[in-house]
């Protein structure tokens, strides 16, 4: 059986190879592997050859084994279940017992040579709705969407039930653009945006590769490169600056430590329910929590952490260290 990551949308690619070195060399267990950069993201394989002969989570820099991490696709044998309940219970209880089931039996690897999908940090969404649309979008416009007399529709474009494009809007796929959801006077979406269910998007806005999950409200503004949780109240001017003023690889804090995301151009990303007020100004690779209220005119450089109130020249509760 397969047990795939998460974000292993692409697996498909990989099913047929993996199948034909099982069946070559009769080993029931095979990994997919691929070269890395980053030993320190992955769990790391040791290799003899195309053989596997253990698994290291994230190891220290200069103790990796060899430059090749495991992908996330995992063929196993039903006896892996019994080398599972061997090993003691910690987050890396599954690469324990993948180790231990190596150091004993024959397990092989395919190496890929392709960049392949992430899914460790938010960002990662990008690349994955990137993934997503180019090989299954479907373009549609639904019979029950309204579409008002000047819009321009370019590309490969989804228009869910009931939504409502407004006068002079531009949409440039690919995009896909949820049940219910309004697209104001004069606004530009594109570039694989991704609106979910019950969005509104108003007038003279400009929203470009980003994701707003569902029931997000934005008024005027420029959204680059951002990622909305559910429920999020944007207030009119309001921007995210997804380029840096010196042009330089955007980084952002992740559990107190500065990680590069391997991106020239990244927003913000703001969890559930959360507000800003007008005129906002939200830096390359902030992270804003859940509930969280932005006051207007505040600039935000730095991550603000879940239920906390940011406001500028106020005595409300600043950032949360």
């Amino acid at each position: 059986f397969f047990v795939l990551d998460i974000g292993r949308f692409d697996v498909g690619d990989y099913i047929k190879p993996i199948l034909e070195k099982h069946k070559i060399f009769g080993a029931k267990m095979i990994l997919l592997g691929a070269k890395t950069d980053n030993h320190q993201l992955y769990g790391i394989l040791n290799l003899d050859g195309d053989k596997a002969k253990g698994i290291t989570e994230k190891p220290e820099k200069g103790k990796e084994l060899s430059d090749i991490k495991a992908v996330g696709i995992y063929f196993l044998p039903k006896e892996i279940i019994d080398y599972y309940q061997k090993v003691p219970e910690h987050m890396y209880a599954f690469e324990d017992a993948l180790s231990l089931y190596m150091r004993e039996k024959d397990v092989r690897t395919v190496i890929i040579k392709e960049k392949t999908l992430a899914f460790k940090y938010p960002w990662h969404l990008f690349e994955l709705t990137k993934y997503l649309m180019d090989k299954y979008l479907e373009g549609k416009i639904s019979k029950t969407a309204r579409i008002s007399k000047n819009v321009i529709i370019e590309g490969k474009i989804f228009i869910g039930e009931n939504a409502k494009i407004f006068e002079g809007a531009v949409i440039k796929g690919p995009c896909y653009v949820g049940e219910n959801c309004v697209i104001g006077t004069n606004s530009l979406v594109r570039d694989y945006t991704n609106l979910e269910n019950n969005c509104l998007i108003g007038a003279l806005a400009e929203v470009v590769r980003s994701t707003f999950q569902e029931d997000v409200h934005t008024h005027s503004g420029y959204f680059g490169d951002s990622i909305f949780g559910k429920g999020c109240r944007i207030g009119a001017g309001t921007i995210t600056a997804n380029v840096r003023i010196d042009r330089r690889g955007v980084k952002s804090v992740v559990k107190g430590e500065k990680i590069e995301t391997g991106l020239d151009s990244l927003g913000v990303i703001m969890g559930e329910n959360s507000r800003t007020g007008i005129n906002c100004s939200l830096m390359p690779g902030a992270l804003i929590g859940n509930n969280c209220n932005i006051g207007p005119n505040a600039v935000v450089f730095e991550n603000i952490e879940d239920n906390a109130d940011f406001y500028t020249g106020s005595s409300w509760i600043p950032i949360k260290k």
